[in-house]
């Protein structure tokens, strides 16, 4: 699923929050993606289009300060989920790394320190045509924004079957983080219309030139 906005394209196939804003980064997507949070205006687009605010939502103090903090915890989300798939591969040796650290530094104190702050509360009112819609009873600030992400990544690193389903993209060219939902967890990609387009179109490409050659 992807919501356009300018000159970048929004995707939010990974299956969690914490995931998406981990895929906003250069190091969450393909080698070659750019910094998609490159100002504050961004970063309030995404958290409309990523659900953490509902449409409309007053933002009147988010400025550079809060764009920093969002990177931060992207940055330590990125650590965390890095390490829980290198325990998971044996890439780390459970019975000798540290309880919570293979290698992510103090990436879980700081998220579980966000994680304690309270998020804003939420309120459902009538809409257009008198349908319920989501509403934030007053204008959230950036720790209590922060502290849905944060949670979000201690609900999915703590729950032994989402984090069973912890994947990283096949794709070549890809590095994305999503969640494997699949009956039978077989799937490879974090999108099947593009890395598993972009995959199944390379092969085509190898048959192609290898039928050449014969």
């Amino acid at each position: 699923m992807a919501a356009d906005r300018g000159a970048y394209a929004w995707r939010f196939d990974s299956g969690r929050i914490c995931l998406d804003l981990v895929a906003t980064g250069p190091a969450g997507g393909t080698p070659r993606a750019r910094e998609q949070l490159d100002g504050p205006g961004r970063l309030a687009d995404w958290m409309t289009a990523a659900r953490l605010v509902p449409p409309g939502t007053a933002l009147s103090a988010l400025d550079a300060g809060w764009l920093t903090r969002f990177r931060a915890l992207r940055a330590d989300v990125d650590r965390l989920m890095s390490a829980q798939l290198a325990l998971a591969d044996g890439r780390v040796d459970p019975t000798t790394a540290q309880p919570g650290r293979p290698g992510d530094g103090n990436a879980l104190g700081r998220v579980n320190s966000l994680a304690a702050e309270a998020p804003p509360g939420a309120r459902a009112v009538r809409g257009e045509g008198g349908a319920l819609v989501r509403t934030l009873s007053a204008e959230p600030g950036c720790a209590g924004l922060l502290a849905i992400v944060a949670r979000d990544a201690v609900d999915l690193l703590t729950d032994p079957v989402a984090r069973a389903a912890l994947r990283r993209c096949a794709g070549g060219a890809c590095h994305r983080l999503y969640l494997d939902t699949s009956r039978g967890g077989r799937r490879r990609w974090c999108s099947g219309e593009v890395c598993g387009n972009r995959e199944r179109v390379a092969r085509h490409r190898r048959r192609t030139a290898s039928a050449k050659e014969m």
